[in-house]
């Protein structure tokens, strides 16, 4: 097999394709790899295409195919142990092997004997264990070397003599070059390719010799792949070209001389020319680049435009659904007001310069049962009528805070003014210390827990939904815009208020 440039640029599409299928094949534990150069022989030889696992295992117990376009029929079929005839494509039929020498190994290879030009192309490896399955890609390249090229004169033509050049039994198409003694190379006239029934080229090509001096002429046949060629020359005697009437000769001195002056006007006309065309380029590259540039812009425009409708779209449906949807808590908003909270001074300071408390859960819940008969430590008042109906809400920022219990507390609808021991308060909260959280409804008479909450990031700032008429209260991390916990279960039938208890005094409100 002789190389050449052409020869191997012929490879870089399946080499790449090969690159590709190896890249992307690691799955469930295995691989299939298969050489990286296409496999080359020649016409009527033995072909053994090569495959192999990777890591190495053994493949006695997989299901192997050997395919070309489409898995079935197939080249040759490998199944429980042995080879399977019943899918197996007609032209392979008895010239097919599974050489299994290394199967242990995961090594397996396809043989074809007696190779014919329809086996050129691509093979493709398949491995099948249980619900895995890999493959790779395996070139055959077949090269026909056909008979000498036989060239014979086919009489006067054009001032000259006709000569014809043809081989047969080539495969694939090969190519046909014309040269003289001196291994100028020539022009064919014309030239012409047909294939037989078995796909071998039978190629034919004329060239017109005018010159008598040449003496002789070479007809090469060269194959594409492997670059191998075979050469045959014919004599052309003087005499056999048409003799040169006196004004014909004439002719030819005179000629030279309009051929140099119709050369140098059809120079400076070029000249012209390609400055003309050099500017209608110029300026159809920049007439593109603006029309470029016009439509990037409208792209932009377009997908800027798409995507606002998109989340018009997304907050309409949001809207039909806002009541089930736990998404969205700043577009939560806009069905809400806002209420006006602030601190309560007395009380913030006060706790401020408490000692930090260091009981558990459990602990802390009876605490805050003991000091709410003794008086309320709600760190935010209202600034405005106690909430009887519609809907409000109000934002605390909890950053850094280690114990909080935030939510609301109800007032009994008999209870005109509030309690200071907190008899009549039924609380619904969120409590927090450390790193756990749970959802608390607490009266005098008895704590009830909701629900332990699973929190993997601490909320920093915390906004509460108040919905009186649909008995619904709401917590939301407004920072990463998730929902927290909700309290459907029991009805108003008081005043609300907002509550907010800090344990641990580590930030300012």
């Amino acid at each position: 097999m002789v190389g050449s440039p052409g020869y191997y640029a012929g490879f870089l599409l399946p080499v790449l394709l090969l690159q590709v299928s190896t890249w992307y094949s690691t799955v469930s534990g295995f691989s299939v790899n298969g050489p990286v150069e296409p496999t080359v022989v020649l016409l009527g030889t033995d072909a053994t295409l090569p495959c192999q696992l990777s890591p190495e295992q053994s493949a006695t117990h997989m299901d192997i195919r050997w395919y070309r376009a489409q898995l079935s029929p197939a080249v040759l079929v490998y199944q429980n142990g042995q080879e399977q005839s019943g899918e197996q494509m007609l032209e392979y039929r008895g010239r097919t092997e599974l050489v299994k020498d290394s199967i242990s190994k995961g090594g397996v290879a396809l043989l074809i004997q007696h190779v014919r030009a329809s086996d050129h192309g691509q093979y493709r490896c398949h491995f099948k264990d249980g619900h895995s399955s890999q493959e790779a890609v395996v070139e055959l390249h077949v090269i026909g070397l056909g008979s000498v090229p036989h060239v014979h004169m086919m009489g006067p033509e054009d001032g000259g003599i006709r000569v014809l050049c043809s081989a047969e039994g080539w495969f694939p198409k090969p190519r046909v070059q014309w040269s003289d003694m001196m291994g100028v190379k020539l022009q064919s006239l014309t030239e012409s390719h047909t294939q037989d029934e078995d796909g071998l080229f039978h190629v034919e090509a004329s060239l017109v010799v005018t010159d008598s001096s040449l003496g002789n002429v070479t007809c090469s046949i060269q194959n594409p792949l492997s670059g191998q060629e075979k050469v045959s020359a014919i004599f052309l005697p003087e005499p056999f070209f048409p003799r040169m009437s006196p004004w014909k000769a004439a002719l030819v001195g005179t000629v030279p001389m309009l051929v140099l002056l119709l050369t140098g006007m059809s120079y400076i006309g070029w000249r012209e020319h390609q400055a003309k065309e050099r500017e209608v380029k110029k300026r159809k590259k920049e007439s593109q680049e603006r029309d470029q540039m016009e439509n990037e812009k409208e792209l932009a425009l377009k997908a800027k435009e798409n995507l606002k409708k998109e989340l018009e779209q997304r907050k309409a449906l949001y809207h039909l659904v806002w009541k089930k949807a736990l998404l969205y808590p700043d577009w939560r908003k806009e069905r809400f007001q806002p209420a006006t909270v602030t601190v309560n001074q007395e009380i913030f300071h006060q706790n401020n310069s408490d000692p930090e408390r260091k009981e558990n859960f459990k602990e802390e819940t009876h605490d805050l049962s003991l000091r709410d008969k003794q008086g309320d430590c709600n760190l935010i008042t209202l600034n405005q009528e106690d909430f009887t109906s519609g809907k409000h809400y109000w934002e605390v920022d909890v950053k850094d805070a280690d114990e909080w219990t935030l939510g609301i507390y109800e007032n009994p609808t008999d209870s005109r003014e509030l309690s200071k021991d907190l008899q009549n308060k039924k609380f619904r909260v969120l409590e927090k210390k450390g790193c756990e959280y749970r959802a608390l409804t607490y009266c005098l008479q008895n704590i009830s827990l909701q629900e332990c909450l699973l929190i993997k990031k601490c909320p920093q700032k915390i906004v509460i939904f108040l919905d009186y008429e649909d008995n619904d209260i709401s917590f939301y991390d407004m920072i990463e815009g998730t929902h927290i916990f909700s309290f459907t279960q029991a009805s108003f039938s008081g005043s609300l208020y907002p509550y907010f208890n800090l344990k641990s005094m580590k930030l300012s409100l």
